[in-house]
């Protein structure tokens, strides 16, 4: 089993930014990949970001290139979601979600664990 806790959420202005971090425990050593996704009332939950533990190679959502950055620490079972020039639209509720299997896909439903999730608001 992963046990994974989101926490960095919270209330900021449109333009501003926020770190969001996802600490793993338990069976890390089979965490290959682990992603962040985000889901706003009324939608399905949708792909940001993903970084492959191996070798630190990532994917981002079209949405959130070139003003989100993944990142992971290795030593502190840890994945950090930067997020710069937040828009309204990026209001949601954000989670990480970690794959056993090598490779990554945008698809929620790959994933194996999930944490609990943390509120992100962008006021505009």
């Amino acid at each position: 089993q992963v046990q994974l806790v989101e926490s960095g959420g919270g209330l900021v202005q449109a333009g501003g930014s926020l770190r969001l971090s996802c600490a793993a425990s338990g069976r890390t050593f089979s965490t290959l990949t682990m992603g962040w996704f985000r889901q706003a009332p009324g939608k399905e939950r949708e792909f940001v970001a993903s970084v492959n533990w191996y070798n630190s190679n990532t994917v981002y959502a079209d949405s959130v290139k070139g003003r989100f950055t993944i990142s992971r620490d290795n030593a502190k079972n840890t994945v950090y979601l930067q997020m710069h020039s937040l828009k309204p639209e990026d209001t949601a509720v954000y989670s990480c979600g970690a794959r056993k299997m090598v490779g990554f896909t945008i698809s929620p439903y790959e994933y194996d664990y999930w944490g609990q999730g943390t509120q992100v608001t962008v006021s505009s």
